[in-house]
């Protein structure tokens, strides 16, 4: 498929996360983009705003009528149901459908391509990454599945010829990269509604892992059965982050490269798991000859992501931070942070379960995970793509937790309920429409400061 031949794109399903950077790159590049999605959101609105011509009514009528099968690419979103009628007006007019990831595997077979895999940290570690590939003047496009604070966007530059992605394995989406190098955070179980076991998880990882013939260009950590460079935080590796403390609210660390100590590096993310995000980073970066100097700087000035422990209020007698998290490894990552900063402060967690599936497949590690905060708000399972499953609900859940000060929370609540609780530090996680709640409980809880 040559891309230079298409004058236009739609997406079906555009306000994703990793669907919007697409449709940001093709614009930038100069291709007419419109699309469909279920719902507006703050990712819609932004495209709508940069001049992206966005529905929200499964309706062929609305599809633009200058849009011809031999010159327009339809990428889909896994989403999507069968019976969706655009999808199907295209099918039956046979025009070019593509997955997001098959086009991103088209976009990157052409450049020195860096993934980034694993099935926690990916978004951080490409957002790092990208940062400082771009801020070191390479000829970098970054697509980023979350909103750089650097870039209020979620794709960084508009090179040509390097580009850095995430290699999802939702969909088994990964084995569609063509990575020179990559790296692998982690291989927790996640997505049993796709692959069914743990077992067929790591094979998959193992087979994207084959992709990078040289294992000197495959990053790993020390857990992974995987053949590659290891890294590591206070323990022997290649590339060891070693020296680390915390100086105003920052983490300050030196790193053993092949090669080199780099000291004295200042990174702003919080939690060991944001160290680890932040060395894998380097350790790429480093191997693809960006300067130690360089490397520095980036990661000093970098901001951080939008819903990646995300402070919203930061004051003396009230911190409210945001966070992605919808696993239970990421649940215990934000209570590592927050309590490492925050050591003896009562820490409110309000948890908006994300799928019915991985809730049922994940139930007694979302009670350990959840359980070690001081009080838990819990919401409704948020469907996503799912139908509702017998039994599975927030209340099975939370019979579970063996923390006390637990309850149940309607999203009409949800704001009185924390303007009475009593907790100064409060954080909200999951991947669900709870971050579209976020800028309301900034506003009232700034209000009732």
């Amino acid at each position: 498929m040559n891309l230079n031949q298409i004058q236009n794109v739609y997406f079906i399903g555009i306000g994703g996360i990793g669907m919007s950077a697409l449709a940001r790159y093709f614009k930038n590049i100069g291709k007419q983009v419109s699309g469909y999605d279920k719902t507006p959101s703050m990712l819609t609105n932004e495209l709508i705003e940069s001049g992206i011509d966005i529905h929200f009514e499964d309706n062929i009528s609305l599809i633009p009528s200058d849009y011809y099968s031999e010159n327009t690419l339809v990428i889909i979103t896994p989403a999507v149901p069968k019976t969706h009628s655009e999808w199907n007006y295209f099918l039956e007019r046979e025009y070019q459908l593509k997955k997001r990831a098959e086009v991103l595997g088209i976009i990157t077979k052409d450049t020195f391509c860096f993934a980034v895999a694993g099935t926690h940290g990916k978004t951080t570690t490409s957002s790092i990454l990208g940062h400082i590939l771009f801020e070191s003047g390479a000829d970098v496009t970054a697509f980023v599945g979350g909103i750089v604070e650097n870039y209020n966007s979620n794709l960084i530059g508009s090179g040509k010829t390097v580009t850095v992605v995430e290699a999802d394995e939702f969909d088994r989406s990964f084995l569609h990269l063509h990575p020179n190098i990559a790296c692998i955070t982690s291989m927790d179980a996640d997505h049993l509604d796709i692959y069914g076991t743990s077992e067929a998880i790591e094979a998959s990882f193992v087979e994207f892992a084959n992709k990078v013939e040289d294992k000197n260009k495959l990053f790993i950590t020390k857990e992974l059965p995987l053949e590659g460079v290891q890294c590591a935080i206070n323990e022997d590796a290649v590339y060891k982050a070693f020296n680390v403390r915390i100086e105003n609210g920052s983490y300050v660390f030196d790193v053993q490269t092949p090669s080199e100590i780099m000291k004295d590096l200042r990174f702003g993310l919080p939690g060991k798991h944001n160290l680890m995000n932040g060395l894998m980073a380097i350790a790429m970066a480093k191997t693809f000859g960006t300067p130690t100097d360089a490397i520095a700087k980036s990661l000093a000035s970098f901001s951080g992501i939008r819903r990646r422990f995300s402070y919203q209020i930061k004051t003396e007698n009230l911190v409210y931070i945001d966070d992605y998290a919808h696993h239970p490894t990421e649940i215990n990552a934000v209570h590592q942070a927050v309590t490492e900063l925050y050591p003896g402060r009562k820490v409110l967690a309000i948890f908006q379960p994300h799928l019915f599936s991985r809730t049922r497949d994940f139930v007694d590690g979302f009670a350990e995970s959840l359980s070690a905060f001081d009080e838990v708000f819990l919401m409704d399972i948020y469907p996503a793509r799912e139908l509702p499953m017998e039994g599975i609900t927030s209340d099975w859940l939370l019979g579970k937790m063996t923390n006390s000060n637990k309850k149940i929370v309607a999203k009409s609540d949800l704001l009185a309920e924390i303007k009475a609780s009593d907790a100064p530090i409060i954080v909200t996680i999951g991947a669900g429409d709870i971050g579209e709640m976020v800028p309301s409980i900034k506003k009232m809880l700034n209000e009732n400061i």
